[in-house]
């Protein structure tokens, strides 16, 4: 159940109602990729920073530790102690990202594991199957991830099949939730629009797939090389295809910057590595832009990462003092940096969420921006 509360332009403030808790969108999704935060981030954590949302990897957790384990287990909220919302990616982007691993048939794609070489196969059938195993609340439709420089003639078969795939993931999901032996009966699915660049290729499968009512739509195939620029300009043609009152997920993206501007076209879900990745070699993000707490700058300084912030690493520790952690490769100066990007992230979704509620985005936005383009 999804219900708009708010528009501004278009951007949209809205809530999810899901068998794990209700979500409150915009959202930032946490990336556990293999059913963890990187960075020595439990659980626990997540829910002292403000994550509604935590993304696991379809494809990882096949390979390592396996679906039928985590079934086994009572699925992944149980395995990882998490009673909120999970999305699981399809495995999809593995598919784009271990290029060289794999080769693509009507059938789905065989590739070799990124842990041990053994061949997998994996299509429509099985993704929806092994994400069922997993009993994540929302799963993703299993898809391909055409390069942003791939020909026009490449781009264009590559979505046809993706909606082939997406027909017989909805039909094998509607499978799943009615065995007597699924963990979660009540598994959401999203499907995925792509075409590169090429907009006209993107509108016409939004309009495809906008049909299949699905439970919500993403935005897929972005930010794997274009422009930000490119980026923004397919927003603004295909969100007005995909159906508004329907989540609309822009996958993999991105910076604060990307979100903000993303939120205005109408994008209300959304995930990134960007804050572990940066967190984990010391790359924090502030109001005032990104730090380098590397920076000998910060060798004397007792001040917190931010000041105000309320996050676990700015309330008890100073940037000199997890300058040194960082220096010495002490696991802990990773894990506070960590902490504090997701709580950024996580807040400044709830600040967007604010701001459309009060009817005041685009002043909210602009100021944000100007204040991130600071030095630090």
């Amino acid at each position: 159940m999804y219900q708009i509360l708010k528009t501004e332009g278009r951007a949209k403030r809205a809530q999810m109602t899901t068998v794990h808790g209700t979500i409150q969108t915009p959202v930032f999704m946490n990336v556990g990729t293999a059913a963890a935060i990187k960075g020595a981030v439990s659980t626990m954590d997540l829910k002292e920073i403000k994550t509604q949302v935590e993304l696991s990897n379809t494809y990882h957790l096949h390979v390592r530790p396996g679906d039928q384990v985590v079934k086994k287990l009572g699925g992944l909220h149980r395995f990882m102690n998490w009673d909120r919302p999970i999305l699981t990616d399809s495995g999809g982007f593995q598919v784009f990202s271990l290029a060289g691993l794999r080769k693509i048939k009507e059938e789905g794609v065989y590739f070799h594991s990124h842990v041990d070489g053994r061949k997998i196969f994996m299509g429509p059938e099985e993704s929806m199957q092994i994400q069922s195993n997993l009993a994540s609340t929302i799963a993703m439709a299993f898809d391909e991830c055409p390069s942003s420089v791939a020909s026009r003639e490449y781009v264009q078969n590559s979505v046809d099949r993706t909606t082939r795939w997406l027909k017989r993931c909805k039909d094998e999901m509607a499978r799943l939730n009615s065995l007597e032996d699924t963990i979660n009966p009540h598994q959401l699915l999203f499907g995925i629009n792509q075409g590169a660049i090429y907009e006209d290729i993107r509108i016409s499968h939004a309009q495809q797939i906008s049909e299949l009512d699905l439970d919500g739509y993403a935005v897929g195939g972005l930010a794997v090389g274009e422009t930000h620029e490119e980026m923004y300009h397919i927003l603004d043609e295909v969100v007005p295809y995909l159906p508004q009152n329907k989540p609309t997920y822009l996958m993999g993206v991105g910076t604060p910057a990307n979100i903000l501007e993303a939120v205005s076209r109408g994008v209300d879900f959304f995930d990134c590595v960007y804050p572990t990745r940066n967190g984990r070699h010391g790359h924090v993000y502030t109001n005032q832009g990104r730090r380098n707490l590397f920076n000998a700058k910060y060798e004397l300084d007792d001040r917190p990462i931010e000041e105000g912030c309320q996050c676990p690493a700015c309330r008890h520790y100073s940037r000199a003092y997890i300058r040194h952690l960082l220096k010495a490769k002490e696991m802990l100066g990773m894990r506070l940096c960590v902490l504090h990007n997701l709580y950024f992230y996580n807040k400044m979704m709830e600040e967007i969420r604010d701001a459309i509620d009060a009817g005041e985005y685009e002043a909210y936005k602009k100021r944000k921006l100007a204040g991130m383009e600071e030095n630090a």
